[in-house]
């Protein structure tokens, strides 16, 4: 009976996680949260994973897990982005709440998903977990390029991109493995040998670029399989 536990203790240790970074975002301290949504990434992966493998999913456990992804890669995403937009260059005490733009759209692809029978094997618009970790990477290139992440005119205008791609119809491969199969995962296997290359040169810089080519290689790959 324990182990049927075992996913949804994981899933809340993502939703803890993500309201330590929240705590930090809203502090200031923007890098420190980052590596808290990484920490929650890495407790939405295994829930899964550990769900799957013991073979006890449940409504509860779905359920959940959106509910802590709401957190973990709704709010505080949009917390990062206030503080950022807080900080550019054009100052007003309410634009920042632009922010919270991406929470509100995000909770609109949390429930998609959850209601979306097309989703099953691939996403369908970008994924909160990808979306947050794009966002937290800003706060790390805003050290070496302050004037480009300083721009409200850019800060705003990826709000606007990152909410729809949360809700767009572009199909997007998942990164679930169903077996090891080069043939059958040859685009999952590509997408993380190049980023594995990127990391650990540009680390945190990384993830824009990242995000582009999960993006682009989504879109040729599907290019060439109709979707249903």
């Amino acid at each position: 009976m324990i182990k049927k536990h075992i996913p949804n203790a994981i899933t809340c240790a993502n939703l803890f996680s993500g309201c330590i970074g929240i705590v930090y975002a809203f502090n200031g301290a923007l890098e420190t949260a980052a590596y808290f949504v990484l920490l929650s990434g890495i407790f939405d992966f295994f829930d899964g994973f550990a769900a799957r493998l013991l073979n006890v999913k449940s409504n509860i456990g779905k359920d959940l897990d959106s509910l802590a992804d709401m957190v973990s890669f709704g709010f505080l995403p949009g917390v990062v982005m206030y503080q950022l937009l807080s900080q550019s260059d054009y100052t007003s005490p309410y634009l920042p709440y632009l922010a919270f733009i991406i929470t509100v759209f995000s909770a609109l692809r949390l429930a998609k998903f959850n209601n979306d029978t097309r989703q099953t094997e691939d996403f369908i618009g970008l994924n909160t977990p990808m979306n947050t970790l794009f966002i937290v990477s800003l706060p790390f290139i805003q050290k070496d390029y302050p004037s480009v992440i300083n721009s409200t005119v850019l800060l705003i205008g990826l709000t606007a991109l990152l909410s729809w791609l949360l809700i767009s119809e572009i199909k997007i491969f998942s990164l679930k493995f169903s077996s090891k199969s080069w043939a059958h995962n040859k685009i999952k296997y590509i997408f993380l040998i190049i980023s594995a290359l990127l990391i650990p040169f540009l680390k945190f810089a990384a993830v824009p670029f990242i995000l582009i080519l999960y993006i682009g290689l989504s879109i040729l790959h599907f290019r060439k399989i109709p979707t249903a």
